[in-house]
């Protein structure tokens, strides 16, 4: 079979989504888009959720590629991208590797490390050094940021003012018997941004603009609880730094299809958070929000990444 997608609208397309993890609901939304959109340009499509009967499914439906509106475990961490890879099923988006390197936020920087991608300072906390001296963190530079390094929407993020917010998000966030290790970063001020990056272009930023402290899960996909600005309304220089960053970090981690990278813009110009390899597709994303922006529509969107579809290992 071929490693690329044929692009024949005959072919049968699979629109997965839904799975196991903690952004089932929104990979519902997302893959609901996906499917009206790609039905909306003639392609013909079906439907399948992430559970131990996909294989069949793909197998049974005779799929010819797979667009993955997958989020969070298993959908965008390598794991459903091997599947499709040992099946020969072309899909979209970044492959194996890539998909896990960029899920996790410790592997991203270090994969980012020796790159001219602005990051963070951070440091690494482990679960058996806070249970065997809880008092280490009295030595940690106040406000910060811990995040569980695999936690995606924004699930699993804290902003920590004190010691005693800190032993509580710690705590919570150890309290799952996956997380061993945590991310701690330099709290950073300034204007929330995003970039969209298809196979390599950048689009146009976006500024995010949260009612609440945080771009949180509620404020990221409840209408009205935030305000998003494209173009931002920022420098053309820090523009440019971003989209040149998003391109950079998309490069270095061998990434495909549509990716979306966030950034605080700071006194020393955007400063990297993370870079997500299978970005919301809801009414509210931001990623055909920024597409829009360069004169995308939704469905066009939507089919560009679905004509990029490959195998990645062959």
């Amino acid at each position: 079979m071929p490693t690329k997608f044929s692009g024949i609208k005959t072919e049968i397309i699979a629109v997965l989504m839904g799975g196991r993890s903690s952004e089932r609901e929104i990979s519902l939304k997302s893959g609901k888009a996906v499917s009206q959109a790609l039905s909306s340009k003639g392609w013909n499509v079906v439907e399948l959720d992430l559970n131990e009967n996909l294989p069949a499914e793909l197998i049974k439906n005779q799929v010819s590629a797979a667009w993955i509106a997958l989020h969070g475990q298993y959908g965008e961490d390598g794991a459903v991208q091997g599947l499709l890879e040992i099946l020969n099923i072309p899909y979209t988006g970044s492959g194996v590797l890539a998909c896990a390197v960029s899920m996790d936020k410790i592997s991203t920087k270090r994969a980012l490390k020796e790159s001219d991608v602005r990051l963070a300072q951070d440091q690494i906390l482990f679960r058996s050094s806070y249970e065997t001296n809880p008092n280490l963190i009295e030595h940690f530079s106040l406000p910060i940021v811990v995040k569980d390094p695999i936690g995606g929407s924004s699930i699993g993020v804290w902003i920590c003012h004190n010691t005693d917010d800190l032993h509580r998000s710690l705590k919570e966030a150890f309290a799952s018997p996956t997380v061993n290790q945590v991310l701690l970063e330099e709290l950073l001020e300034g204007k929330e941004l995003t970039v969209a990056v298809l196979d390599g272009r950048p689009f146009p930023v976006v500024e995010i603009r949260p009612k609440t402290e945080f771009f949180d899960l509620e404020a990221k996909y409840t209408k009205g609880q935030t305000d998003y600005i494209v173009p931002a309304p920022i420098s053309e220089e820090a523009a440019h730094d971003a989209q040149q960053q998003a391109k950079e970090a998309f490069n270095q981690l061998h990434m495909k299809g549509i990716a979306r990278a966030d950034f605080i813009l700071t006194d020393r110009g955007p400063v990297f958070l993370e870079i997500n390899s299978s970005p919301g597709m809801t009414a509210t994303s931001l990623s055909p929000m920024a597409a829009g922006a360069a004169d995308i529509s939704f469905p066009e969107l939507v089919e560009q990444v679905l004509l990029g579809a490959s195998l990645k290992l062959g």
